[in-house]
């Protein structure tokens, strides 16, 4: 059945999905493609930043802290704000918000204005896949959850194409403020389309109206979030999957193909661009198999982490100064994998939890891989300045999260598996004794 068409199969109560529905999600789709694009855009400038503002490799590296601080910071309240106002007045607020943060970051005269700068556009950042997750399950049969959520992050990756490719032209073409000011127009064209067409749910599928919200209404829908184990196990999953590509792309990667492995920017560019394609080539797999196959939900993440560990360990231990050609190409297009293991985390989250906690459960769960990715930067950083640049002391900050990650999932794999049994079951039967 073509995803165009509405679905004729779907539950009792779930979206009619259709071309209308994904006219809509595409709109939201495009806010997040153009906040990846600002988001990882400091990734094609680190050395030009570097020499821009006149800073260090622990300096460089709070530019991407604070920007994912904020981010992580932001996820849970950006969830129950999502559950409260809706997906399009918190995908406006976030639009405008990184958009002013793109500018500024363009017109920075200084460090701080800069760091300033990218604070805002993580905070405007951090409204973008929230949304556009609950945008789907509003839209969508819950079947397709999966492979919507796949395709979400895809194009989020697509962004990321965009400024390996284009802004990192663009900036050695026209130069830092032209380059970055442009790029922010994008950010005009997405608010313009999302406040005329974009609508949170088709009609006659409203949600419940949200109780009244105080104080013990939020500490109830985190608290009654995180108890549920599929939460926290998606929360390590993300954790676990995400951080190693992700602190490759926005900020190390390139540093670390040029500076340690004596490659040519133009050709660091091609690998990173090479991580983007596996991550999107990969996403369309893990989605069909997910979707065919619920079970194959932990192997996948598992095996993800175990060939993206093997393939570091292969090139830091590389027995002469730099790796092979054929061992980088192989690490970046293990990497690409790590996005969209990254994703099972909210197959994890989604089912644990009602319709009504779904923004709240998706915050939690999007925390993990950007707590790591922003612990992983930091260290990084501050080990390279304490190592005089040894790239493969400092990268090997990668595994002690993995193990940290590991050990977690390990732990609450079989309590989440149970749990989610028994709301299996209990929903069945809700749905046998519901008169015809």
């Amino acid at each position: 059945m073509s995803p165009a068409e509405p679905e004729k199969s779907a539950l009792p109560g779930d979206p009619p999905g259709g071309r209308r529905a994904i006219a809509v999600w595409s709109i939201g789709v495009a806010v997040y493609f153009v906040a990846v694009i600002f988001r990882t855009s400091l990734g094609v400038a680190g050395l030009d930043a570097a020499d821009r503002f006149h800073v260090g490799a622990s300096a460089l590296s709070t530019f991407s802290i604070l920007q994912l601080l904020v981010y992580a910071g932001m996820q849970i309240p950006v969830g129950l704000l999502v559950d409260r106002l809706g997906t399009k007045k918190v995908l406006g607020i976030g639009v405008v918000l990184f958009t002013v943060g793109q500018l500024g970051f363009a017109f920075s005269p200084s460090y701080g204005m800069a760091l300033a700068s990218r604070a805002l556009l993580g905070c405007g950042d951090a409204m973008t896949f929230i949304s556009v997750l609950r945008l789907g399950t509003r839209w969508f049969p819950a079947r397709r959850g999966p492979m919507v959520a796949q395709l979400a992050g895809l194009v989020g990756m697509a962004g990321n194409l965009v400024s390996t490719l284009v802004l990192a032209r663009l900036l050695h073409g026209v130069g830092w403020t032209a380059a970055f000011a442009g790029s922010a127009l994008a950010g005009v064209v997405v608010l313009v389309l999302l406040l005329l067409f974009l609508k949170d749910h088709p009609e006659g599928y409203a949600p419940e109206p949200p109780p009244h919200q105080g104080v013990a209404y939020v500490r109830r829908q985190i608290a009654t979030s995180w108890r549920e184990p599929g939460t926290r196990l998606g929360l390590w999953v993300h954790f676990t999957t995400q951080f190693p590509a992700m602190v490759f792309l926005l900020l190390w990667g390139l540093p670390f193909l040029v500076e340690a492995q004596g490659l040519s920017r133009g050709t660091a560019g091609g690998l990173l661009t090479l991580v983007v394609l596996s991550n999107m080539a990969v996403g369309l797999v893990y989605g069909q198999i997910i979707a065919r196959h619920h079970a194959a939900r932990l192997p996948l993440a598992l095996g993800t982490v175990g060939a993206t560990a093997a393939l570091w360990a292969a090139t830091l231990a590389y027995p002469a100064d730099r790796a092979p050609m054929w061992l980088l190409v192989v690490l970046c297009a293990v990497l690409g994998a790590c996005g969209p293991a990254s994703m099972i985390g909210f197959d994890f989250a989604r089912p644990a939890n009602p319709p009504e906690r779904q923004g709240t459960a998706s915050g939690i769960t999007n925390m993990g891989g950007f707590v790591a990715s922003m612990t992983t930067l930091f260290a990084i950083g501050v080990l390279l300045d304490a190592t005089g640049d040894d790239y493969g002391v400092a990268f090997s900050a990668v595994f002690v999260l993995q193990v940290l990650g590991v050990t977690q999932i390990l732990r609450l794999r079989k309590r989440a598996a149970r749990r989610e049994r028994e709301r299996l079951v209990a929903s069945r039967v809700e749905t046998v004794h519901v008169p015809a």
